[in-house]
């Protein structure tokens, strides 16, 4: 399997169409269909699903089109970083995380790294840990910022100097916000939204004293923002982390911490063994330097 016909399939899958992705490739028709049924030989698997008008993509095809991603991805990584000239540092630092404020240790770390050496640049994806571990393991992201509880067991990390704050994302009209804590009493009944990732982890379910099963959970979310629209519009009360949600101003939103008090360490961490470009050990150094 060549790259070639992987950016081939893709551009068959973004086009629905052997004509169209022809033409975007500036190939021949007959060329680009005589690849891809190569590569459905290769593979031992029927990629594409042909009707009159478009072509779609099987199960095996879809599964091909997020790991050809992927590659070229990884790829194109790999390439801008042996790209890069030995007298200049440069390159780029791919850091994942869910939504925290200790990205502003980061900033902090990368705007330092920036005077020095201006030609490296920065690059953010946010996610779940689920999502950020798996960009990690595959080598797509560089380091991960993790939010307690996450088993970092098979990973490199050092702990940053922060915690954040568990409590509720409420509106300020709701009879919950007239309270200046949250107790597990107060949410007994109440529509919960709640993060998938903290959904059965003993931090937040130790707290509540309950399972999650007993909880009126009524949605539940990857990233805070998304939740804050459900809170607006009514559905419930978003449990979450402080700071990650302007309620200042004329929001219509307030944020309420938890009692007893419930916070959560913060690490960043990166593959065991990893061999890194000089561009992302400067960084790291850097942010050691930052948390000292």
């Amino acid at each position: 399997m060549e790259l070639r016909e992987l950016r081939y399939f893709l551009a068959v899958a973004r086009e629905e169409s052997i004509l169209k992705a022809a033409g975007s490739l500036y190939v021949s028709q007959p060329n680009l269909s005589r690849q891809m049924k190569h590569l459905e030989e290769e593979v031992g698997q029927q990629l594409f699903l042909r009707g009159s008008r478009k072509i779609t993509l099987t199960e095996a095809g879809e599964l091909l089109k997020r790991r050809a991603e992927e590659i070229l991805e990884l790829y194109q990584k790999t390439e801008r970083e042996l790209s890069s000239p030995v007298t200049e540092v440069r390159g780029d630092v791919y850091i994942g995380g869910g939504e925290s404020y200790v990205f502003n240790i980061v900033a902090k770390a990368a705007r330092a790294v920036r005077e020095k050496h201006p030609a490296v640049k920065f690059h953010l994806f946010s996610g779940d840990m689920t999502t950020i571990m798996e960009k990690l393991d595959k080598g797509l992201i560089d380091f991960g910022v993790f939010i307690e509880p996450a088993d970092l067991t098979k990973y490199d990390y050092i702990r940053l100097p922060f915690v954040d704050t568990w409590g509720v994302l409420m509106r300020k009209d709701s009879p919950l916000a007239e309270k200046k804590y949250i107790t597990p009493e107060n949410l007994k009944d109440a529509p919960i939204i709640c993060s998938r990732h903290t959904l059965g982890k003993s931090i937040v379910s130790d707290w509540f004293q309950r399972k999650s099963e007993e909880l009126n959970i009524v949605a539940t979310y990857d990233l805070l923002y998304n939740a804050s629209l459900l809170v607006e519009g009514g559905v419930g009360y978003a449990v979450g982390l402080e700071h990650i949600i302007n309620t200042s101003g004329t929001s219509e939103l307030c944020f309420r911490s938890f009692y007893p008090k419930l916070v959560s360490h913060l690490d960043i961490a990166w593959k065991k063994y990893q061999v890194f470009p000089q561009c992302s050990e400067i960084f790291l150094k850097e942010l050691q330097q930052q948390i000292v």
